[in-house]
């Protein structure tokens, strides 16, 4: 039995562009041989849809475009994600759903039975749950052979998960139960660091408690803040890999499943990395799939936007990202001569726009109305908001996403400006601990042999420059003590107590904490920003502004 997995890049809503692309995969499985395809998770309408899915002329669109992906099966079976009108029209009136084209038709279809509702999953707002297994007997050139249908989340009801079973229900026990010789397994599963190894070790112990093989077909590519890294496999009985795409790109891995022979088994990148991976994919999605070819990102000379402008190279290419530096009299002398290496290093574009003189007139205007109070954060974030209005402003004018390069430390805190620092379209790091940023900086030196980002970039003292002598440890703790609190308290929901426990400073862990909680709001309105860690400052933390909790 030869089968193609299929690791597609959809688009969410393009209904004829994804059926488009399925068709092309579909149409190479069959040169190759297969005698299945299969696709992954919603891979007709895109995932995750969303409120999309209230569409009902969206839902029929891409019920037809299903059908007409059937009508070309005649000569192969391809098990097609995609969202199925419930036919009694009861509850929410529509399925997560894996079509089984084949005869020119889509001869049944199985529902997702668990529908998550965690972290960026909502599932339950949109579907109704499927009540019941499916296996079908699939034709091969060799015999037959059972095969279960499977979807995401039903694959991830285990012990090993949670310590515990998270659902009711167990549809692997089920469906093994109900005569599955093979296990197909269609998802959506977004990216983070540490995702693949979590992801395999879980599949592997499904698959050795029951022995039965898995088909797991994962889908690839950014849709606004989630990343999908691919990473689609075979897991022999035993729980081994034997076959694995190539992960953050599209892919068509074909494999005999009754061959002794080595199969394609594709390396998986260590953390840092993935992460890299993972950050260039999401610019690159996010930027095509929104209409843009052309970034713009201020260059201060430091580590943050240094990072994001080597990513914005490597997703888009060295003609398609413009810097711009906006010295202040609070610059450095080194800030803009480390922005010019950086560019130079990179080939891209580089424009100085000094800010002076507006930054004067600024203090000029407030000045009757700030007279009786010390200068202070106000006259400092002015600069901020001042280059945040010429990013904007290049930003419309040349049709360029502005990227905004602040670090999930800063955001965490509230270290960074509303209307300055925070504008963008597109926030690359938001999600990204200030020491992974570091890290990243010193793998991207690693990988070009030579210094791309200029070691005093990454050697002197982080700093906004906003004030004369101006370090960031001024506000904030180290970097690698902060990182560490914001793990346990952001990521973990860890207690201040708790984590004043594991042996950090009291007072530390208290203001720290704080500083989190008085800066929901600026996060409220930061913009969307690439999700890579386990919990980031976006759909998967709905945290209230207006809150007393302390």
């Amino acid at each position: 039995m030869r089968v193609a997995l299929a690791q597609i890049n959809p688009t969410v809503g393009d209904i004829e562009g994804n059926c488009a692309r399925i068709l092309e995969r579909i149409e190479q499985a069959r040169s190759a041989g297969a005698d299945v395809v299969v696709t992954p998770e919603l891979a007709v309408f895109g995932y995750p849809p969303k409120d999309l899915v209230l569409r009902r002329d969206l839902v029929d669109r891409n019920l037809t475009a299903t059908q007409r992906i059937a009508s070309c099966c005649t000569d192969i079976t391809a098990v097609v994600g995609y969202v199925q009108p419930d036919p009694t029209g009861g509850g929410k009136g529509i399925y997560n759903a894996a079509a089984v084209c084949r005869d020119g038709m889509i001869s049944t279809w199985y529902a997702k039975m668990l529908l998550p509702t965690y972290d960026v999953f909502d599932e339950s707002r949109y579907f109704n749950p499927g009540q019941s297994v499916r296996t079908l007997s699939l034709r091969t050139r060799s015999g037959s052979r059972c095969v279960g249908l499977t979807i995401c989340e039903d694959l991830w009801n285990n012990h090993q998960f949670e310590g515990r079973r998270v659902y009711g229900v167990d549809p692997i026990a089920r469906t093994v139960e109900a005569g599955a010789e093979l296990l197909i397994n269609l998802s959506g599963s977004p990216y983070r660091a540490g995702i693949q190894q979590e992801r395999e070790t879980l599949f592997a112990a499904q698959v050795r408690e029951y022995g039965v093989p898995l088909i797991y077909v994962n889908q690839v590519g950014g849709n606004d803040d989630l990343i999908f890294d691919g990473g689609s496999a075979v897991f022999h009985a035993d729980g081994r890999v034997v076959a694995r795409a190539t992960p953050f790109v599209e892919d068509l891995l074909v494999v005999d499943l009754d061959s002794p022979s080595p199969q394609r088994v594709e390396p998986y990148p260590d953390r840092i990395e993935g992460i890299r991976s993972a950050l260039v994919l999401g610019i690159r999605d996010y930027l095509f799939k929104c209409g843009f070819q052309d970034v713009v990102l201020g260059l201060s000379g430091g580590i943050d936007s240094a990072l994001a402008a080597v990513l914005a190279v490597e997703a888009v290419g060295p003609k398609h990202v413009f810097g711009v530096a906006m010295p202040s009299r609070f610059s450095s002398e080194h800030s803009l001569a480390d922005a010019r290496e950086l560019a130079g290093n990179l080939g891209i574009e580089l424009q100085s726009i000094p800010i002076e003189s507006m930054h004067y007139a600024f203090e000029e205007s407030v000045r009757p109305f700030f007279a009786d109070r010390p200068p202070g954060v106000a006259e400092e974030n002015m600069q901020a908001r001042i280059r945040g209005s010429l990013l904007m402003a290049l930003s419309n004018k040349f049709g360029r996403l502005l990227l905004s390069t602040g670090n999930k430390s800063e955001w965490a805190v509230g270290y960074c400006t509303l209307y300055g620092d925070m504008c963008g379209g597109l926030a690359v790091l938001s999600d990204v601990p200030k020491t992974v940023v570091y890290d990243l900086a010193r793998a991207v030196n690693r990988s070009a042999g030579r210094a791309l980002i200029p070691l005093r970039t990454i050697e002197k003292p982080p700093s906004a420059e906003l004030r004369e002598n101006q370090t960031d440890q001024d506000t904030l703790p180290p970097y690698e003590v902060l990182d560490a609190i914001l793990e346990q308290y952001v990521e973990r929901d860890q207690a201040v107590e708790d984590i004043v426990a594991m042996g950090f400073d009291r007072a530390t862990v208290v203001r720290v904490a704080r500083m989190v909680e008085t800066a929901e709001h600026k996060r409220k309105q930061a913009p969307v920003g690439l999700k890579v860690t386990s919990r980031a400052f976006g759909t998967g933390r709905r945290m209230p502004i207006a809150a007393r909790f302390h």
